[in-house]
C-alpha cells in the first residue's frame, strides 16, 4: 500500500516516513500543498498523513479539496491543536482521524493501520492463481491449506501481477504500484523480489516476458519453500 505524508517539518516528515516504511508501506513525502496536489494527481494513494499548518496553505482545506475531487482515501490529520473545536473542524473537512503533536511513531502507524482496515474492501477480495489463494484484506497467501509467509513487498508485487489477469506488467508499472516515489527506475529491486516469489511459491508463479516485463504464471505445482 502507498501512503502520502504531507509535512513541512523535515525531522517529523522523515520520522513518519521511516515508521511507515518499516511497517511495510510505500511512502511519499510532500512538504507543501502544491507538491501534495501534484503527487495525488500522479499516484493512487491508499491513505494520507496530513499536517494542518503548511507553508502555502491549510491542511484541512487541502483535505476538503481532495474530498470534493472524489478522492476517498483515508486521511489522518496531524496538528499541534488539541481542543475539541480543532478536532471537529478536521472531521468536518473530511479527515478520518486526528493525532496531536507530539506523538509516538508506534501510535501513528497503529492509527494508519486501523484506517486502512476500515477502508472499503477492494473488489475481488480473493485472487486465485492455480492452487494459490491471495486474500487481499488480511494480506495472506495460501497454497492449499498452507499459509505462505511473504514480506509486504513480495505480497504487493504478487497482488499487482494477479490483478493484471495474465497481462504483461512492465517493471516501471510495478515500481509505481509497489514502491514509493523515491524508487530508482533502473534499480533491480523488482527482479530481486520476483526471484524471492519464485523461491517461495514455485518457479512458474511469475513469467518473465523478455523486453516487456512480467506476468502471472500458471502456478500448476505446489508452492516451494513456504518458510
Amino acid at each position: 500500500m502507498r501512503i502520502l505524508v504531507v509535512e513541512d517539518e523535515t525531522d517529523i516528515a522523515a520520522a513518519v516516513a521511516t515508521a511507515l516504511r518499516d511497517a511495510g508501506y510505500a511512502c511519499d513525502v510532500a512538504a507543501d500543498v502544491a507538491q501534495a496536489d501534484l503527487l495525488v494527481d500522479l499516484h493512487p494513494y491508499d491513505a494520507a498523513v496530513l499536517d494542518r499548518r503548511l507553508p502555502d496553505g491549510e491542511g484541512l482545506e487541502l483535505c476538503a479539496a481532495w474530498r470534493a475531487a472524489g478522492h476517498g482515501f483515508p486521511v489522518l490529520v496531524l496538528t499541534a491543536f488539541d481542543g475539541t473545536a480543532a478536532i471537529v473542524d478536521g472531521l468536518g473537512a473530511g479527515a478520518d482521524d486526528y493525532l496531536t503533536k507530539p506523538f509516538a511513531a508506534a501510535e501513528l502507524v497503529a492509527r494508519v493501520q486501523a484506517l486502512l482496515r476500515r477502508a472499503p474492501v477492494a473488489p475481488r477480495p480473493v485472487l486465485r492463481i492455480g492452487a494459490l489463494e491471495i486474500e487481499r484484506g488480511p494480506r495472506r497467501v495460501r497454497d492449499g491449506a498452507v499459509v505462505v509467509s511473504l514480506t509486504a513487498k513480495e505480497f504487493a508485487l504478487l497482488e499487482q501481477l494477479a490483478l493484471a489477469d495474465g497481462a504483461v506488467v512492465d517493471r516501471y508499472a510495478l515500481l509505481e504500484s509497489c514502491w514509493d516515489h523515491a524508487a530508482e527506475p533502473g534499480s533491480n529491486v523488482v527482479d530481486v523480489h520476483v526471484r524471492a516469489l519464485r523461491r517461495k511459491l514455485g518457479a512458474d508463479v511469475v513469467e518473465t516476458v523478455r523486453g516487456a516485463g512480467y506476468r502471472i504464471g500458471a502456478c500448476r505445482g505446489s508452492a516451494g519453500d513456504a518458510s
